[in-house]
This record gives C-alpha cells, sequence and structure tokens, in this order.
C-alpha cells in the first residue's frame, strides 16, 4: 500500500506499511508532554487494503472529519476508523489543551462536497442553525483553535470565554447548556453529563464538533470583538 503522510504543527511524518504508526506522549509522533494525553492515544495501521486510524487510549476520544466537514466521526476508545478520503483532519483534547493534525491519502474512495448554507438569522450547517448569540458562544471557545488552526491551542475556562463576551456565568452556563442540547438531539455525542463532572470535556467536545465540521470559521471571529464592545457600552450606559 501507498505510504501516508502526517501533519502536524507544519512538520511532516511518512507513515508506511508493515509497522503500527503511534501517536501520543510517547510515540513515533509525540504530540506533546501533556500528562493528561495517553503515551499512545492514536495508531495508523494497513490491514485488508485500507489504512485504518485506531484509538488505542482508555479515557480520550477524536473528533474526525474529511476536508469539506462535511462528513464527521466520534472515535471513542476501542474504536477503529477506515481512511477513505484523500485529507482526513483529527481532532482531539487533552485536558484544557486541543489539539489537531492532518492525514494526507494517495487514494481516495469516496468524494464529500460540503452542504452548508449561511443566512442573516444564524449559521446553518446540516441540520444545525445557531442563533447569534449561540454562535458568539462557540466561538469564544473555539477562538484559540481557529487561531492556530493546525497544531495545540486552549480551550479557555467558562469564566474567560464569558468575559471574553462580557456576559455573566450565568447567562453563559444557560446558552451553553443550550447550545449542547441542540447538538446532542442531532446524535453529537460527548456532550451530554452531569452538573459540572463533564464541564471540560463538553466544551472540548464542542470545539472539536464546531471546527472540524465548520460550523464557526475564523472568518467570523471579528463578531468576538464587536459583541464585547457592545457589552461595554450597554454597561457604561446603565452606569
Amino acid at each position: 500500500m501507498r505510504p501516508l503522510r502526517i501533519e502536524f504543527c507544519g512538520e511532516w511524518y511518512t507513515v508506511e506499511e508493515g509497522v503500527p504508526f503511534g501517536i501520543g506522549r510517547e510515540a513515533e509522533l509525540v504530540i506533546d508532554e501533556n500528562p493528561y494525553l495517553h503515551r499512545v492515544f492514536l495508531t495508523l495501521r494497513a490491514e485488508y487494503g485500507l489504512w485504518w486510524l485506531d484509538n488505542v487510549g482508555q479515557l480520550l476520544s477524536a473528533t474526525v472529519s474529511d476536508a469539506t466537514g462535511s462528513v464527521q466521526a466520534w472515535l471513542a476508545p476501542g474504536a477503529r476508523l477506515p481512511i477513505v478520503f484523500q485529507t482526513m483532519h483529527v481532532m482531539f483534547s487533552a485536558g484544557s489543551t486541543a489539539y489537531d493534525f492532518t492525514v494526507h491519502a494517495e487514494d481516495d474512495f469516496y468524494n464529500t462536497s460540503l452542504t452548508a448554507e449561511t443566512s442573516t438569522a444564524g449559521t446553518t450547517i446540516m441540520p444545525v442553525s445557531l442563533t447569534p448569540s449561540q454562535r458568539l458562544l462557540v466561538l469564544a471557545l473555539a477562538e484559540q483553535v481557529l487561531v492556530q488552526p493546525a497544531g495545540r491551542a486552549t480551550v479557555p475556562s467558562s469564566a474567560e470565554a464569558a468575559e471574553r463576551l462580557g456576559w455573566s456565568m450565568t447567562t453563559f452556563n444557560r446558552k451553553l447548556d443550550n447550545v449542547c442540547e441542540k447538538l446532542d438531539k442531532i446524535g453529537v455525542e460527548g456532550l451530554r453529563g452531569g452538573r459540572g463532572k463533564l464541564a471540560t470535556n463538553r466544551r472540548a467536545r464542542l470545539v472539536e464538533y464546531a471546527v472540524a465540521t465548520r460550523l464557526v470559521s475564523a472568518d467570523e471571529l471579528p463578531l468576538l470583538d464587536r459583541a464585547r464592545e457592545e457589552s461595554d457600552e450597554a454597561r457604561a450606559a446603565e452606569a
């Protein structure tokens, strides 16, 4: 089989058939020394005439998408996926840090096209429609990932994201619950859990899904500064 090429933080790695290629804290591709990251989290291997991506970790999951973002899958611990696109993006989080790399294959088994639509009422990606305030929340959480689209970035805490927008924590948490509930209803995994128990993981998973599916983009980031200015003006007027 023809080799794969992996792009991470501007560096390229070649994966040859015959020996599994590990990705993690101590592997062929060293992602980071992050203690929350498995020593070997993902592996790439050739079997049955296909390249496969395996999640060999016990705790972390990864979000996988094609180049257009119109096909997205959640790779849970113990799961595996065949690599059927020429370009495949992989995102995952360990602690408060989000990582992403790109797999490039010479073979292309399937082709996809982007079916996203944008309207003045909000952003629609497939069956997902975000209100303007929901879009601002997702942008605030995904800002660093969108600014640094290849490699590693920090997912902010709820308090940091609320401060970025000039919102109260009550407002932020209510809107975060609404967004996660909306995505959960259409089958997006990893966004529901006990109160507070999975707060960090929920934010990270939301960022992974939003970036992987192009639910938000870097072109929309100026909306954050505009929202903060409007919030500051409203507070000044009340004072």
